[in-house]
């Protein structure tokens, strides 16, 4: 039997408690014999694939591999996969970089197939870095089985966080975020925008997420969101709205896509 978190509470408070008890939680999956034995083949099977070919080809490393990168919906498409590690990361060709969705970035960067003459998966810590991150991305799942709100809540605070303390330029970060669908989703509900704001201008997007996160989260650059007390108080807004259906917007969704659209 999978691991299931325990999850009494919706809403806020039941936010408040995942968060007091997720060390332990994330303790008991690790714990668990589905989690032991995957971990075990991925230690001793990793430092054996020499090619991109060779990960796609086994399904438990692929499966392991994929969740530590939030990418575990894509297991099937093989040949794309396939394609986005052969390719790397260095070359702006590469198909990783026209990605919007920059986590195919990173798994790319991660194996370093396209890359390297020898891949990442050869080095004497790559198992435990890439098993953190399964452990991580794996209890999310688990959590978002019960409640996808909690889910892209904790995807956010590490994956926001880290995106907030990196380099590149303002803009390039905000473009990040709209790049990212798990990230989007969060930033949308927190600063009440509607689903149809996806379908303008990219620049307007751009310009109109700045100007509600200004209004709503008193945020004035993407690098605010490694302040613990701004990353806390977009989850808190996110989680709030999304509890009561989006009906806490100031103004109804047509509403804020017309004015949007008058910018």
């Amino acid at each position: 039997m999978s691991f299931q978190p325990v999850l009494p509470l919706s809403g806020y408070a039941g936010w408040s408690f995942l968060k007091r008890t997720q060390g332990k939680q994330q303790a008991a999956q690790q714990a668990s014999p589905v989690a032991q034995r995957e971990a075990e083949y991925f230690r001793k099977t990793i430092g054996k694939i020499q090619t991109a070919k060779d990960l796609v080809a086994d399904r438990r490393l692929l499966s392991v591999a994929l969740t530590a990168f939030g990418l575990e919906q894509d297991i099937n498409y093989k040949a794309f996969l396939q394609k986005v590690l052969q390719d790397g990361s260095l070359s702006d060709d590469a198909l990783a970089n026209k990605l919007s969705d920059k986590r195919y970035l990173a798994f790319s960067k991660a194996f370093g197939f396209g890359d390297f003459e020898t891949p990442r998966s050869q080095m004497s810590d790559f198992a435990d870095k890439i098993l953190g991150l399964y452990n991580r991305q794996s209890f999310e799942s688990a959590v978002g089985e019960q409640n996808n709100t909690f889910r892209l809540a904790l995807n956010a605070e590490h994956a926001l966080t880290d995106l907030a303390k990196g380099g590149g330029s303002e803009n390039a970060k905000w473009f990040s975020i709209l790049g990212n669908e798990p990230l989007r989703r969060v930033m949308q509900g927190a600063l009440g925008l509607p689903d149809s704001f996806a379908l303008i201008d990219i620049d307007k997007q751009l310009a109109t997420l700045k100007s509600r996160a200004r209004t709503v989260l008193g945020v004035e650059s993407v690098g605010q969101f490694a302040e613990p007390a701004v990353m806390e108080k977009l989850v808190r807004t996110y989680i709030v709205r999304a509890e009561m259906g989006g009906n806490a917007r100031p103004s109804s969704a047509a509403s804020i896509a017309l004015q949007i659209l008058g910018r």
